[in-house]
């Protein structure tokens, strides 16, 4: 499993910074609320479901009449999820007992999610929360065991409980392999961070090992369909080729996570560089009523980057938006005021003009905009900041 924040963190095979001008899409269909939490389902889940319905069934089959086999193997299914979404929500818990603000936890195809929305601030507690979630599905097989051993259960709760067992085992082992994006990567790069004091070299670390442990995945997939399945008739030939599918996902999920983690290792060591100062583009102020092309005129003469809506006495009132300008034929802007091609200035889009590094993108995420004006300590317009010229910082173009 995986639990992601600003950076992102763990996520579980089963059975096995954004900015943007409008809210984030949801991840999947809202279920509901555990402890305060969103759980969502992508709707993969559901073609998985089916999946493992139809390959559970064969053995459901060898202790109960169809067509009650298939609702059995089905209810396989669900105890399957249940599994991944009780290993999320113990990564959801620890977070919030460390004060970390946890957004979501989802579902998907390859297991789950939990979705935190800032990084864990020391070592121990970023090795905590990971931990959490394979240790549930360890604790999990071993209570499945137990069951299995000392009570007297009917054969159908017998073959649910063990393929249970077995799955929880799965899971958890395989989210402690040492590599990004799974539990165990959160490991190495929380031992990282503890022995060097760098954060990034443990992630740039763990993203690597997890880039090997893509590949590992990919060759014992391919070990499996070629020597892994008995006899080489049709049903075994197929289960091959099935796991052979199967490993390449998870494989091209885990090379995907870690590519991920690494590039934005690289990308957080721009941020302390930012500076709102540096990057400022020179403003020309005008009232809301001159036309579109005696502003663009007059920020011209002004070797200006931006335009401000002011009023008569310099008080600025709103930022006229590039892209609309951009958008707008010549033709037209003669006609067009400028005010309005304009959009207010709230709060959280004026910013101080020696605002840097991480406090800024903060004040980026809290109110994300095209264009925030900066403001000097006195009170007057310094400039505009444009994050196209922040996107443009953190690419080096």
């Amino acid at each position: 499993m995986t639990h992601s924040a600003p950076p992102t963190e763990g996520k579980t095979p089963p059975g096995g910074p954004r900015r943007d001008e409008g809210p984030a899409p949801r991840p999947g269909i809202l279920m509901g609320r555990l402890l305060g939490v969103p759980v969502y389902v992508s709707p993969s889940w559901f073609l998985v479901a089916v999946l493992v319905t139809f390959m559970f069934e064969g053995q459901v089959h060898d202790v109960v009449e169809r067509p009650a086999s298939y609702l059995v193997a089905f209810l396989y299914a669900v105890l399957l999820y249940g599994s991944v979404l009780v290993h999320e929500v113990s990564h959801a818990v620890t977070a919030r007992v460390f004060g970390l603000p946890v957004k979501s936890v989802t579902l998907h195809v390859l297991g789950g999610e939990t979705s935190i929305e800032r990084e864990a601030p020391t070592p121990g507690r970023e090795f905590l929360i990971a931990f959490a979630g394979p240790l549930v599905n360890l604790v999990l097989a071993g209570l499945g065991l137990l069951a299995h051993i000392l009570l007297p259960l009917p054969d159908v709760a017998v073959l649910l409980v063990d393929a249970l067992t077995f799955a929880n085992l799965l899971v958890g082992v395989f989210n402690l392999l040492p590599g990004l994006p799974l539990d165990g990567g959160r490991l190495v790069r929380a031992a990282v961070w503890k022995i060097t004091g760098r954060s990034r070299s443990g992630a740039i670390i763990a993203g690597w090992v997890g880039r090997g442990v893509a590949i590992a995945t990919l060759v014992a997939g391919a070990f499996l369909a070629t020597y892994g399945t008995g006899d080489g008739d049709d049903q075994n030939t197929g289960i091959g080729w099935l796991a052979l599918l199967w490993s390449a996902l998870i494989a091209s999920f885990i090379w995907v996570g870690a590519t991920h983690a690494i590039r934005a290792e690289h990308v957080r060591e721009r941020i302390p560089l930012l500076s709102a100062r540096r990057l400022a583009r020179r403003a020309t102020l005008v009232t809301a009523d001159v036309p579109l092309a005696e502003a663009i005129r007059r920020a011209h003469d002004d070797h200006a980057g931006a335009i401000v809506i002011a009023d008569h006495d310099g008080k600025p009132l709103g930022l006229v938006n590039e892209k609309a300008v951009t958008a707008t034929p010549e033709h037209r802007r003669p006609w067009v005021s400028a005010g309005d091609l304009s959009r207010g200035i709230d709060d959280g889009l004026t910013l101080p003009v020696d605002i840097s590094g991480e406090d800024l993108m903060e004040a980026l995420r809290r109110a994300p905009a095209p264009e925030y004006l900066l403001i000097e300590p006195d009170g007057r317009v310094y400039g505009v900041l444009a994050t196209t010229d922040i996107d443009r910082a953190f690419t080096g173009t």
